[in-house]
């Protein structure tokens, strides 16, 4: 009768365990920009389909672009903290001030173009002064949108003061300080926006990133491309990161979670860099080459100095909102010239 007992008790162990190694665990995955953006197609679906194949199909993502489980594109990042969506792909800018110090990374001519050269220095950023940003988050990636360049219609801007009276679309407060400080009039706004208030003459077009040029039709509605001399830092960056309820996280089986933790970081990051880069330099190509307006050394030198005191500033405010503005702001400058 006990030896009964027994093998009834380990069959039902055995059969509740392969019942537990058989769940399927579904991630909730929102961001603000349409299903045919790059991040998506190529950077956001094929990382769930290596999540997904690694667990034998018990790791599966339901996407949600566009903004679709509802909100703002500022409210992602509560939306993950709040369990809304189970991982969530934003801009920490777009929730102002909610990350005050990933935004040295965005200051003006901070970063090389390019996100294999930038995310490397954006990680390490994270990782030495900006992780108390992201308290309450499982941080997935943290990486860059390549650099801004600025793209206008009707009006080429090769010089400094070609910038003078323009509106142009800008993504963060940081992008609107440089913006302001280059003699253009900054307007705040996701890129979803900026096409349709291009076209209506809303603004006269946009510091931003050549990612989201084809997903937001962008090309359409602008004529000109300015571009800076290669090798040089880029206008501006926008942050982007990949965050991750705990809670969710933490529920997940051991494996799952070893799973989710070995295609995140830095992978993640490298994932991000080489289809960014690739997107990148394909718009490029795609744009006519009478639209691209080359920057030469010295305009691109005065819209530089000109832009100087945005970062001291920063830092002044920094600190003024408790935080040691001067030592991050440092720490991204040593950062970022090491890389050089």
């Amino acid at each position: 009768m006990k030896m009964s007992t027994l093998a009834v008790l380990f069959a039902a162990t055995c059969t509740s365990a392969a019942a537990f190694a058989e769940t399927t665990y579904t991630l909730k995955v929102a961001h603000f920009l349409p299903a045919n953006s790059n991040a998506q197609r190529n950077i956001i679906e094929p990382w769930c389909e290596q999540l997904r194949e690694e667990s034998g199909g018990r790791l599966k993502c339901q996407l949600y672009p566009s903004m679709q489980l509802g909100g703002t594109p500022a409210k992602l990042a509560d939306m993950a903290r709040n369990g809304v969506a189970d991982i969530v792909w934003t801009a920490p800018a777009y929730s102002a001030g909610k990350f005050p110090r990933i935004e040295a990374m965005e200051l003006p001519f901070m970063l090389p173009t390019g996100a294999r050269a930038s995310n490397p220095i954006i990680w390490q950023y994270y990782e030495q002064y900006a992780r108390d940003d992201f308290k309450g988050y499982k941080v997935l990636s943290v990486h860059g949108d390549g650099g801004m360049d600025i793209h206008t219609r009707g009006k080429p801007v090769a010089r400094l003061e070609d910038l003078k009276d323009l509106k142009l679309r800008a993504s963060s407060r940081t992008a609107a300080k440089l913006v302001e400080a280059l003699g253009a009039t900054p307007v705040s706004m996701p890129p979803a926006q900026m096409t349709e208030s291009i076209s209506k003459g809303v603004v006269d077009g946009a510091l931003a990133s050549w990612e989201v040029v084809p997903p937001t039709k962008l090309d359409e509605v602008t004529d000109h491309h300015s571009t800076i001399p290669a090798g040089q830092p880029a206008f501006s960056y926008t942050v982007l990161a990949m965050l991750m309820n705990p809670r969710k996280f933490d529920s997940l089986p051991e494996d799952l979670r070893a799973i989710i933790e070995r295609n995140s970081g830095p992978a993640l990051n490298e994932r991000f860099a080489q289809a960014w880069d690739r997107f990148l330099d394909a718009a490029r190509e795609k744009t006519p080459v009478e639209q691209l307006v080359s920057i030469d050394e010295r305009a691109y030198d005065a819209m530089r100095q000109a832009a100087a005191p945005v970062a001291d500033a920063w830092a002044a405010d920094a600190s003024g909102k408790g935080l040691d503005g001067k030592a991050l702001l440092e720490g991204a400058r040593t950062l970022s010239a090491s890389a050089r």
